[in-house]
């Protein structure tokens, strides 16, 4: 059996031990006689500017600085306008359905998974062939096919479609996903169905 300490102890442990990074950094300046006073300086800095004494937040402003220009994956903004530039599908809400560049139909919502609707945003060229991640070299595509291509650049177009994951989705099929997905069904403009006023 474990011998209990007493509250008063338990008590005296706590208030010892500092319980944020604000109180370790308000007691490690007050104890090396700085002349530190966190109200006036939070009052008048930004959390950042009061954090640039711990080391580990300098080094990560530095790795942020000497960052890659052109990371490996594509910005949000990039992938957006990679979405837009996709085929759309007659009669289905071009936000959450599109066609890839093979002509496979593509939901938005399945990203990066092995299934026949899901996508990936491709490089075109690939990026260890000195690919940049903008929109130019963005294309939506299945995710299969993505990752059958790999790195080379040496595969025609019907090598790729013949990658595809071929899947026959119904306009049922399609309404079940949504539902499921979103809550509920979106028609596209061009659907020629009857509009509810």
């Amino acid at each position: 059996m474990k011998p209990s300490s007493s509250p008063s102890s338990r008590e005296a442990k706590r208030r010892s031990r500092p319980s944020s990074p604000t109180r370790v950094r308000e007691q490690s300046s007050i104890s090396s006689g700085i002349g530190f006073e966190p109200t006036a300086s939070r009052s008048r800095l930004s959390p950042s500017t009061t954090l640039l004494d711990d080391t580990d937040l300098v080094t990560e402003l530095q790795d942020y600085a000497n960052s890659d220009p052109n990371p490996r994956s594509f910005p949000y903004a990039v992938k957006q306008q990679c979405w837009e530039k996709a085929d759309k599908i007659k009669g289905r809400d071009p936000d959450r359905w599109r066609r890839d560049a093979l002509g496979n139909t593509v939901f938005r919502k399945l990203v990066g998974c092995p299934g026949c609707l899901c996508h990936d945003y491709d490089h075109i060229i690939p990026y260890s062939k000195g690919g940049k991640s903008t929109l130019e070299n963005c294309q939506v595509l299945q995710a299969t096919v993505n990752r059958s291509k790999g790195n080379r650049t040496d595969l025609s177009k019907a090598e790729l479609i013949q990658k595809s994951s071929y899947c026959r989705v119904s306009g049922r099929d399609m309404d079940l996903l949504e539902l499921s997905a979103y809550g509920n069904v979106r028609r596209g403009p061009d659907s020629g169905g009857c509009r509810i006023q």
